[in-house]
């Protein structure tokens, strides 16, 4: 096993709940949203980091004392591969959080076309946009 051969494996499972994620949404079902996308697979990518941090992180050159020595880490691997990985457990949690509060609030499920992508893409940035959206209450019944 090599940190490609997981690194090959860990998309398509992150994808797969982000395919939960639009189901549980376009059919209105919060099982696949909640518990599937918002629960089950971040659980099951925080599992694999938790191992690979537990593994790897103590031989691993670098830190986080400065740029260059996070430069450094993520050159290795194994911590590259946990840190791809830590990001597509909390991505995914995000938008499955983001989803279900703009659901819960009764708002369009439209505006989570722009959301979801980049919260996809660019996590905080999906993020910062969903909870300007509901601090402006645009969109909002009441």
């Amino acid at each position: 096993m090599t940190p490609d051969s997981l690194f090959a494996v860990s998309g398509p499972i992150a994808l797969a709940g982000w395919l939960a994620l639009a189901a549980g949404i376009v059919f209105d079902r919060p099982f696949l949203r909640d518990r599937v996308a918002g629960l089950l697979i971040p659980l099951l990518l925080s599992a694999a980091y938790t191992v690979l941090i537990l593994i790897f992180w103590w031989t691993a050159d670098g830190g986080f004392g400065s740029l260059a020595e996070v430069q450094t880490l993520f050159t290795q691997g194994w911590v590259a591969l946990a840190g791809w990985v830590h990001y597509l457990a909390y991505d995914l949690f995000i938008g499955a959080f983001v989803s279900r509060q703009i659901m819960e609030r009764k708002l369009s499920r439209l505006f989570l076309v722009p959301i979801l992508p980049l919260t996809f893409l660019f996590g905080p940035i999906g993020f910062l946009l969903a909870q300007g959206l509901l601090l402006t209450r645009i969109g909002d019944a009441s």
